[in-house]
């Protein structure tokens, strides 16, 4: 059993990913900052936390951290506010992982999106540019931190049923289903090996965990 912190555990491809560590006897924390969420993602499994992650600073984020194997940075701005955007999904997302390497566990996982990093192409007069901006330095901290990382870079997320499988690499303009990047996200959990790679992925026909193996 591994005591896993998902840092957005009210999102889309958090509330998936939930109740697939829970089934095979993970021990799940969600941090949510509506109080009106616990119930949500205490029916999917996992003891709601209740915290505002861009109000905490490091120290306050180790407290959350503490106990954990493993964190999962699920959370995110949802675009809009430039400001706001910078402030969860860059530096937010920064003190979290100078927390976990402070607090103790090792594992950490980023969900980052496909063509993130110092080359994105994003101008900045795109009104996308704010998140690819914050997502490629958030990335960019993680490498450079100690922690046993993984980035995780899928492409266009859908809501359709999950397929079990996945492309590694490809064409960007492609899609996933969030809920095979959530079983990629457990799959990465239980695999060492994908420690400290950066993983970009479509839809596709590897089963998952083979593919994020190789």
């Amino acid at each position: 059993m591994a005591r896993i912190l998902i840092i957005g555990g009210h999102g889309k491809v958090a509330r998936l990913l939930t109740p697939l560590l829970v089934d095979r006897g993970d021990d799940v924390s969600a941090v949510i900052r509506n109080p009106d969420h616990s119930a949500d993602v205490e029916k999917d499994g996992a003891r709601a936390v209740l915290a505002d992650v861009a109000a905490l600073d490091r120290d306050g984020l180790a407290a959350l951290c503490t106990g954990q194997d493993a964190v999962v940075w699920a959370a995110g701005a949802g675009g809009g506010d430039p400001d706001r955007t910078y402030a969860i999904d860059r530096d937010a997302a920064i003190r979290s992982m100078d927390a976990a390497q402070q607090a103790g566990p090792a594992r950490y996982v980023m969900v980052s999106y496909f063509g993130a990093g110092e080359d994105h192409g994003v101008p900045p007069g795109n009104s996308f540019f704010a998140y690819a901006e914050a997502k490629s330095a958030a990335d960019a901290h993680l490498r450079n931190s100690s922690l046993e990382w993984t980035i995780l870079r899928p492409s266009g997320l859908t809501l359709d049923p999950p397929t079990g499988g996945i492309d590694v690499g490809g064409d960007e303009s492609r899609t996933v289903p969030r809920a095979d990047v959530a079983a990629v996200i457990a799959a990465v959990l239980a695999e060492p090996s994908t420690a400290r790679r950066t993983i970009e992925f479509n839809a596709g026909s590897t089963p998952i965990a083979e593919a994020v193996r190789a």
